[in-house]
């Protein structure tokens, strides 16, 4: 995908992906041009007639009592960039910055929020040409929107502040004229529209989302590759004892199991060898599945959210400017909790599976799966890894939402810390996926002692494993590897998505 065209109303998740981390370029449909506008034309009739409209006419949150002149309202909106810039903690990674900058681009766009076309084109020109705001990843309440890290976002358009162009970190100043992109100055309701909103949340958690489909794949793959490595029972898969409680997500991974070890000569039936698998092989539909269900709600939610107006006030009509509460997290801090619960299952069940690798006495394999142990200490200290990984998650995954500090005078009283849900949901679905990519390593590794049996794997678990064998070899001795530097490898092939890719190439895989 090399381009996107931005009107408001059917960015996609792919889409989001596409800008934030492979450079798509982004244009706006012009007949949205033509709605933003319309709308600045009002909000200029409204502060020459110095009509009360807040945020245009008057202070910001409890401050709203306060009147401000016309005269003022350009400096209204320059101190409000300066004042709310006030974040704190490690910057925001280029990618999610991106998305932030995409999705707030394409909610002015819907032209309900006043602001001028020029200003809208100093994003869309940052965002082109590689300036990238360092915005600070905490201080968001997830509630008038992410203020603070939006605020962040504008600083390099007014030539203040700080940004990153060509991966170098310098004065927003220095960023912008680099990149040949004009800094500004703010209008009336200019500053307000442009911090005023659930983006900051919202592109985080979006990328999460995708991130988190790609761990359901990666899940699936590893489920499958642990079965054969213990001669499982297929019969649990079996299309016919889903059907009779037919959720989605269960269904897609009785299907995908069954399509990944297609044509294996590991797999057993029941009773061949024993009666049943533990729950962690024999429950995978039910566990991965209820997971599928989780994230596919999410990101229903996502592209809801990255296709809304979050601002407040809206500009309906000369005769309609309605203040709300469509900044408010609530509707996205929840399915991102959400988000970070299904995701943590996937690490919980992987770890566990890992253990039942690595411990001769719940296998057949060599403790920690290695040919000498005792000299050797093999996956020992893999699994012990996944589990602190694992039992990170279950911190983690404790919902933000349920919490709430009023602000603001009170006069921001109830409040979603969406932003907090969001970073919780992308960190606890990294620690899953090294989970996951510890699974597969030693699923393989696990694999490897069975070649003299003979066995043939299935068609997407072949796929798989050769793919894992392009990224990392057989570990046959302590001395001749760095483990570390093996996960690392191992990491990367999830993250660059080339063994989902190696797989999807031999076998479809159903996520819903």
């Amino acid at each position: 995908m090399e381009k996107v065209i931005l009107n408001g109303r059917d960015l996609t998740l792919e889409e989001v992906v596409a800008v934030a981390r492979h450079g798509a370029k982004v244009e706006i449909a012009p007949e949205q041009e033509e709605a933003v506008k319309a709308s600045r034309a009002i909000v200029d009739g409204i502060v020459e007639e110095e009509r009360v409209v807040y945020g245009v006419t008057t202070g910001f949150g409890s401050l709203c009592k306060v009147s401000i002149s016309k005269e003022d309202s350009s400096q209204l909106q320059e101190n409000l960039i300066r004042t709310h810039s006030s974040g704190f903690g490690e910057p925001l990674k280029e990618d999610e910055v991106k998305a932030i900058m995409l999705i707030r681009i394409n909610s002015l766009v819907k032209g309900v929020s006043g602001i001028r076309l020029e200003t809208v084109h100093t994003i869309l020109d940052m965002l082109n040409k590689g300036v990238v705001p360092h915005i600070p990843e905490k201080g968001s309440l997830g509630a008038s929107g992410d203020l603070a890290p939006l605020a962040h976002m504008v600083l390099p358009m007014l030539g203040l502040g700080r940004a990153y162009f060509n991966g170098e970190l310098m004065s927003g100043k220095e960023a912008m004229e680099k990149a040949g992109v004009e800094v500004i100055a703010l209008q009336a309701k200019e500053g307000l529209a442009l911090i005023n909103g659930t983006t900051v949340l919202t592109a985080i958690g979006a990328l999460a989302t995708h991130d988190a489909i790609q761990l359901l794949k990666l899940s699936d793959i590893a489920g499958a590759l642990s079965l054969e490595a213990h001669r499982g029972i297929i019969d649990a898969f079996y299309e016919k004892l889903h059907t009779i409680r037919p959720h989605n997500g269960c269904l897609a991974t009785a299907k995908n199991m069954r399509a990944l070890t297609e044509g294996s000569t590991y797999l057993t039936h029941t009773a061949d060898i024993r009666v049943q698998d533990p729950y962690t092989l024999r429950c995978i539909p039910q566990i991965h599945g209820a997971s599928k269900d989780t994230i596919a709600y999410v990101k229903e939610k996502v592209e809801i959210e990255i296709n809304a107006a979050t601002d407040n006030p809206i500009i309906i009509s000369d005769t309609e400017v309605i203040s709300g509460g469509n900044f408010h997290g609530e509707p996205m801090a929840q399915p991102f909790d959400f988000l970070g619960i299904g995701a943590s299952e996937i690490g919980n069940v992987s770890e566990r599976r890992v253990e039942r690798l690595v411990n001769a006495q719940l296998s057949d394999f060599p403790s920690f799966l290695v040919k000498y142990p005792g000299l050797n200490s093999g996956f020992m200290i893999t699994q012990y890894a996944a589990a602190a990984l694992a039992s990170e998650n279950k911190v983690l995954a404790h919902p933000a939402s349920v919490d709430s500090i009023p602000s603001c005078e009170n006069q921001e009283d109830f409040v979603s810390m969406g932003t907090i849900a969001a970073r919780k949901a992308r960190d606890i679905v990294a620690n899953s996926r090294r989970i996951v990519a510890t699974e597969i390593m030693a699923a393989v590794q696990a694999i490897d002692f069975r070649k003299e049996e003979g066995f043939k794997l299935g068609v997407g678990t072949q796929a798989a494993y050769d793919a894992v064998r392009k990224a990392v070899s057989f570990i046959e001795n302590d001395k001749d590897i760095e483990i570390y530097d093996e996960l690392e490898k191992m990491t990367e092939a999830l993250v660059n998505e080339s063994i989902v890719k190696a797989v999807e190439e031999k076998v479809a895989l159903d996520i819903k």
